[in-house]
């Protein structure tokens, strides 16, 4: 009987499972427990998360935690066949030769983020480790590859696009916060509230809406979202809303019941709320930064400009038109659908199978 091959998952992001890229990794372990049955497969599949997950992606998948001896002496690793890296600045690594070592690479943000070239400098450096020990490198958007083409020295290496995969959220789930109080039509972002987002952008907007509120949803803490709430004091905003972290089944709420999804953000690898809007068949208004246009495409409405005055204009011209028109609802939703994680994690199995 052919012994089977070992595949290590590195979910080790799932210890941020908040952020993007932990969604992400939570999706991929939510996939295993559906559709991963060890009996019928020639791989076993293990993954690295966080300790207090162990168990939590059932018992067909085996799993190994996150401690400090593994990430600082990889030698107390067992050997892997396969070991993929689902996001490029893991701390965790293989360090037998013969294991097959697959590279994903979602964004360089760093490099527009870190004002210090000493600090992107190091973030380089700890990538350019992995893409030399790669055998395989995954990008996650065409501009991810390109940025990836631009900073990592590839040594002739092809990059691979596959796209993210989205949760097929279930209307059904939704639960609508205690924080919406108001039965004014509302718009909805969500993401961590760090400066690359933007968010601030939208206040001056949403002075010209005073009909319509905005809920901001995400971690809230740190300088920026401080800067946020106290420019919504002194400037009177009634009607834009930080509200912190929400459940799964509260985003799943907000975005069936939004008027419009608003994504200003400044850089994305990928920009997965905008998917998961389209999903519910919203109107998305996004900025047309770093891969946002090519992942929006034309579902979504690009602002040119971030002066208030130009955003409501393409808000005005467009958000009546999109809903009551049934043909871009379905059009959104369907391109939305082509973002599975079935589609998705089918690509990196064929890769695991043959590499």
């Amino acid at each position: 009987m052919t012994k089977k091959k070992k595949v290590l998952i590195d979910l080790s992001i799932l210890k941020h499972r908040y952020c993007g890229t932990g969604q992400v990794a939570l999706n991929y372990g939510k996939y295993f427990k559906e559709n991963y049955f060890a009996d019928k497969e020639d791989y076993q599949v293990y993954l690295l998360v966080p300790k207090n997950m162990i168990g939590e992606f059932g018992n067909e998948v085996k799993y190994l935690s996150i401690n400090a001896v593994r990430k600082y002496f990889p030698i107390f690793f067992p050997k892997f066949d396969v070991w993929h890296a689902m996001q490029q600045l893991s701390p965790y690594k293989p360090v037998h030769s013969a294991t097959k070592f697959i590279l994903t690479i979602h964004d360089f943000n760093f490099m527009y983020e870190k004002k210090s070239l000493k600090k992107q400098n190091r973030y380089l450096k700890q990538i350019q480790k992995k893409v030399t020990r790669a055998d395989r490198i995954v990008c996650i958007s065409e501009f991810t590859k390109k940025e990836a083409e631009k900073y990592a020295n590839l040594g002739g290496k092809k990059i691979d696009v596959i796209y993210n995969g989205i949760e097929f959220l279930d209307e059904k789930q939704a639960i609508k916060p205690a924080f919406v109080t108001s039965d004014k039509p509302f718009f909805f972002t969500i993401g961590q509230v760090k400066k690359k987002k933007n968010f601030h952008v939208l206040l001056p907007l949403m002075k010209l809406f005073p009909e319509k509120e905005l809920y901001i949803c995400g971690r809230d803490a740190g300088g920026y979202a401080e800067e946020i709430r106290n420019k919504i004091k002194a400037e009177n905003i009634q009607n834009v809303h930080l509200t912190g972290i929400i459940s799964d089944n509260e985003r799943i709420w907000m975005y069936k019941n939004c008027e419009a999804f608003l994504f200003p953000s400044l850089f994305e690898g990928f920009g997965l709320p905008v998917i998961e809007a389209m999903l519910f068949g919203k109107p998305v208004f996004s900025s047309a930064e770093t891969s946002l246009k090519e992942i929006g495409d034309k579902h979504a409405f690009f602002w040119n400009s971030f002066d208030a005055g130009e955003m409501k204009k393409l808000i005005d011209e467009n958000l009546e038109k999109y809903n009551n028109s049934a043909s871009a609802k379905e059009e959104s939703i369907s391109y939305a659908k082509s973002f599975s994680y079935t589609n998705h994690l089918q690509q990196y199995i064929n890769i695991y199978k043959t590499i």
